[in-house]
């Protein structure tokens, strides 16, 4: 999945605005559903049932993500799957992105090319005939990308979290704190002496543990299952983004009822699965005598305790992450 990195570029400072698009743009594919691309003020979208799902994501660095741990690719990857994940728990099937990145003059134009190129193919891998339509470029001392995404919910009703009921099946597809252990094995292993970021020896953590570092830096998502369970009709769905538990509550609050885990489905390290972020999983209930669609696997069950989260009935604290808590502020 990752592209090698160049050598040689020129930086965006160098180039300029129109030169560094004209590197960018031949890059990106902009899907089925858009009537007309990026080149004009604005792109055209179809919306074939009058409505359109639309969300929007931030990754900054330092408190998103550090340029000394991820490749260009797997940034523009995780831009993509970050939102295409938001569409996919209404039920709705993405079909386009609008990207705007800031970034240091300096930046060699190299790195905004494999944000495109991670873009390009999280795209054709996650959601098929989806494309980035538009979007824009700016300076910044911060690398920032800011993607929005547009989804089609096909004629169907959006799934929201308000609308589980007691005596639902509760179910989740997707990983389950995998990225909270990538994320932690490269804080324990892939920082210097000082704590600061550290590329070599998070390569080395690579090595070792390829796959939990990619569920960090370039997850990989069951977007095509919020279509499905949408079909399947599901009765409440979210993606699962700041940790199990945090997420688990917003689907009891909004509901009015209760998630009761069944801690054997989930597995030995509950703690794990339920604070650690970042997995893109999506959380859904569905109505009694249902099956879940693969790839969900049924967690637990709907029950009359508004706004709780337990594990085979006893309550728990809603961990999980905040982008304004425990962070110094201090750039990756």
């Amino acid at each position: 999945m990752e592209r090698p990195a160049r050598t040689e570029s020129p930086t965006i400072g160098e180039l300029g605005e129109s030169r560094t698009l004209a590197r960018i743009l031949p890059r990106l594919a902009s899907g089925d559903a858009a009537l007309l691309g990026a080149g004009d003020d604005a792109a055209v979208v179809a919306a074939a049932d009058g409505r359109y799902v639309v969300t929007t994501d931030l990754l900054v660095h330092g408190p998103d993500f550090r340029l000394a741990w991820s490749t260009p690719f797997e940034l523009g990857w995780k831009a993509a799957a970050t939102n295409l994940t938001d569409v996919a728990a209404m039920g709705a099937r993405p079909t386009a992105l609008v990207v705007a990145i800031a970034a240091p003059p300096t930046t060699p134009a190299a790195v905004l090319e494999g944000i495109a190129d991670g873009l390009h193919e999280g795209l054709a891998a996650l959601a098929p005939g989806a494309g980035v339509v538009g979007g824009d470029l700016s300076a910044s001392t911060v690398l920032t990308i800011a993607v929005t995404a547009f989804g089609d919910l096909e004629g169907r009703a959006p799934v929201l979290r308000s609308g589980a009921r007691v005596g639902d099946v509760l179910a989740h597809a997707g990983a389950r704190g995998d990225a909270a252990r990538g994320l932690a094995l490269l804080f324990a292993e892939g920082t210097d002496a000082a704590g600061e970021p550290d590329p070599e020896r998070a390569a080395e953590v690579r090595a070792r543990h390829p796959e939990l570092v990619a569920a960090q830096l370039a997850p990989h998502p069951p977007v095509a299952a919020g279509v499905a369970a949408a079909r399947a009709g599901a009765t409440s769905m979210l993606d699962v983004s700041d940790g199990l538990a945090r997420d688990a509550r917003r689907i009891a609050e909004a509901s009015g009822v209760g998630l009761d885990f069944d801690g054997e489905a989930l597995g030995a390290d509950l703690r794990v699965a339920f604070a650690g972020a970042e997995d893109h999983g999506l959380l859904a209930t569905f109505p009694p005598g249902v099956e879940p669609p693969a790839p969900f696997e049924v967690v637990g069950r709907i029950v009359p305790a508004p706004g709780e989260v337990l594990i085979d009935g006893r309550g728990i604290d809603a961990e999980g992450w905040d982008p304004y808590s425990g962070w110094d502020g201090r750039s990756g």
